[in-house]
């Protein structure tokens, strides 16, 4: 049987710039390009007209035509990655699998799996840095720890980044992919799911918006940010081409970029951030269970406009604009006391672009939970808020058309009585 390897994509959804494939067709022969369905993902997935799985099977059928008119094809299957690599091992004489590193708890805990089940195997197991500029652990403070404030981050990842020959991987060598006949592509209604019919935005790295991005990404009604959140999340443009990008046109927008790297940093060094407070004190909190005020927060029937309005836009189409989710986010933990874990859960729902250190990053910053948060008594007011980026409510009537008639609800509680609340209740924890 003749010997193969198998470039394993994950968070990679691209065939150009791409370092562990680039490695596989530059040092091997007879590549085989695979990509699983996880089944311990998709399982966990309560609605099946999901518009990320729908994004991922195009994206993949995209690449698998892309390849077969280099002779090639994309394997695709379905199943857990332990069962599928148990039976392509029957299937085809493995020399080695290429891959690109994963960084969160499961993907960690399933690539150990499948490189001790390969070892058993001898097929060797090779990794490579590709959705980070730079990856947990190297970047580290004086005292070789990870940081744990945003700032002095940011400052010595740029003093790195501005010393390092950021590079595109290079042609790869096309040559050395399996020629084969084409693989039959496993249907969305096979695993179960449905089209949608939200609209993906599209990849497009827009020069003019990122150069005012520190001017306009503050304000709603504006198209003022990118919208490539989902394809840096399933990899399908390279943070290593949007980095270089950034890095001439706005400083602000790749502090953005640094953001994504430290919180992945925060759940690399911090896995129990995934359900608790990373300060340890925060979990103390008396949370109210009141699932009558989360409803109408999911819903977006609040009777604070501002709020309403970001959670029907994240119900309608996957996403909601940066500065309404920190409103958002802010108004749920500290004016309704609910559990951020509740509020984290929706958005890992509702999101295009969910990442799980980002969402979790950005959950506990609102709660005051987290690393480098906000101050637990910075609370956001949804009034002066909306005066300041969105004053003449073209966002809110947009999403709310009946803002001004009485099928609009009252609000479900009274800020200044809310705020004094979360700050006794906060107080009244920490000090214990």
């Amino acid at each position: 049987m003749e010997k193969i390897t198998l470039f394993w994509f994950r968070r990679d959804l691209r065939l150009e710039d791409n370092t562990g494939l680039q490695r596989a067709l530059q040092e091997e022969k007879n590549v085989l390009p695979l990509f699983i369905f996880d089944r311990n993902i998709l399982e966990r997935l309560e609605e099946k007209a999901d518009a990320r799985v729908e994004f991922i099977h195009a994206q993949l059928t995209e690449i698998k035509a892309q390849l077969e008119k280099k002779g090639s094809s994309l394997l695709v299957r379905y199943g857990t990655p332990e069962e599928i690599f148990s039976k392509l091992s029957t299937e085809f004489s493995i020399s080695a699998v290429y891959t690109n590193r994963d960084y969160e708890p499961y993907a960690k805990e399933r690539d150990e799996k499948i490189e001790a089940l390969l070892e058993e195997k001898k097929v060797r197991f090779l990794s490579f840095k590709d959705q980070l500029i730079f990856e947990p652990g190297e970047i580290l403070n004086g005292s070789g720890e990870f940081y744990k404030v945003f700032t002095p981050f940011s400052k010595a990842w740029l003093s790195k980044f501005n010393q390092t020959d950021i590079q595109n991987p290079g042609q790869p060598n096309w040559k050395n992919l399996k020629g084969l006949t084409p693989f039959p592509m496993i249907s969305l209604g096979e695993m179960g799911f449905e089209k949608t019919s939200i609209c993906i935005p599209p990849k497009i790295t827009d020069e003019d918006l990122i150069r005012h991005y520190d001017q306009n990404r503050d304000f709603p009604a504006k198209n003022g940010t990118s919208r490539l959140g989902i394809h840096l999340r399933f990899g399908t443009i390279s943070i290593r081409k949007l980095a270089g990008i950034a890095a001439k046109l706005n400083d602000v927008f790749l502090k953005e970029l640094i953001w994504r790297e430290f919180y992945m940093m925060i759940l690399a060094f911090n896995p129990q951030v995934v359900d608790r407070a990373f300060k340890p004190e925060y979990d103390r909190i008396p949370w109210r269970q009141d699932l009558g005020d989360f409803h109408a927060w999911c819903a977006g029937k609040t009777g604070f406009p501002i709020v309403d309005a970001g959670m029907r836009e994240l119900n309608e189409t996957g996403y909601m604009h940066n500065r309404v989710r920190m409103i958002t986010a802010s108004f749920l933990t500290k004016l309704l006391l609910i559990d951020w874990r509740w509020g984290e859960a929706y958005f890992a729902k509702q999101l295009l672009d969910f990442d799980l250190s980002a969402n979790n990053g950005s959950w506990q910053w609102a709660a005051g939970t987290g690393t480098d948060s906000q101050p637990y008594f910075r609370i956001f007011n949804p009034e002066s808020q909306t005066s300041k980026f969105d004053p003449d409510l073209e966002y809110i009537k947009h999403w709310i058309p009946e803002l001004e008639t009485k099928k609009y609800p009252k609000p479900i509680v009274a800020y200044k009585f809310a705020r004094q609340r979360a700050l006794e209740t906060y107080k009244i924890a920490l000090e214990k």
